[in-house]
């Protein structure tokens, strides 16, 4: 039943995905209705296709709980781990479908409600692997964990970016502030919470997924202010370093 409920639901989001573009549903594909809500956040086009490297990791670790389901006994700490987190990832891939047609259907509220709780989502099954992952080979890490981490990381962006949507969306004023420097201020939110989460719990592949968001808000929005180009990429940059640090810091202690 598990296998097949995580097949099932992980093709029906691939599915959605592709014809939130074929269609597109309701006459717009995902892009263009950024485009409705235009702001100093949004990052380049290009950097839209990390969700081809998220969605190949979903796949991957479809193919590993499929696996280690099938050989459960042999493997007693890694099924444990999935017993901990599929769960959640079955909630991810409704609340991911969920995001697509409030989007579409130009329900802004209900999307970053819906992302919100996509976050929070991805927090818990965060949180629960973390008894588990550090004890994992690197193999395990990749197919087991690091989908969830690279999730973790797009979404955080992701919630940011829906949250400006929204107030683009209800013309707030800023208090005065102007768009550029309160994406600047966001921005610094994002390098914020990159650093503790790196800092804190070592995941290199949470770093380099927001030094990608970086450059990518920096390539589209650094002609608009010099601003826009100097706090992504001191934040790309520092990421970068500090996540690569750690992958080098532990292979010297292995």
């Amino acid at each position: 039943m598990r296998i097949t409920l995580n097949w099932l639901l992980l093709v029906g989001v691939l599915t959605i995905n592709a014809l939130a573009n074929i269609l597109p549903i309701n006459g717009l594909n995902t892009g263009e209705i950024s485009g409705l809500y235009p702001n100093y956040f949004v990052p380049a086009g290009f950097t839209f296709g990390i969700w081809s490297i998220i969605y190949l990791l979903l796949i991957a670790y479809n193919v590993a709980v499929t696996y280690y389901s099938v050989r459960r006994n042999e493997h007693p700490v890694i099924a444990e781990y999935i017993n901990a987190v599929n769960p959640l990832f079955l909630l991810t891939c409704l609340l991911n479908a969920g995001w697509i047609l409030a989007w579409h259907f130009l329900q802004i509220e209900l999307s970053v409600l819906i992302m919100l709780t996509f976050l929070v989502t991805l927090i818990l099954i965060f949180r629960r692997s973390l008894p588990y992952f550090r004890n994992f080979t690197l193999g395990e890490r990749l197919w087991l964990h690091a989908p969830f981490v690279v999730y973790f990381g797009w979404i955080s962006v992701a919630t940011i970016a829906n949250i400006t949507a929204l107030l683009v969306e209800k013309e707030w004023g800023g208090m005065g502030i102007s768009e550029i420097h309160w994406s600047a201020a966001m921005i610094i939110v994002a390098i914020v919470l990159g650093l503790f989460i790196t800092l804190r719990y070592r995941v290199v592949c949470y770093a380099l997924v927001l030094a990608w968001a970086f450059w990518g808000i920096s390539s589209a929005q650094a002609i608009h202010d010099p601003l826009l180009l100097r706090i992504p990429m001191f934040g790309m940059g520092l990421l970068t370093v500090i996540g690569l640090s750690n992958l080098f810091l532990r292979k010297s202690k292995r």
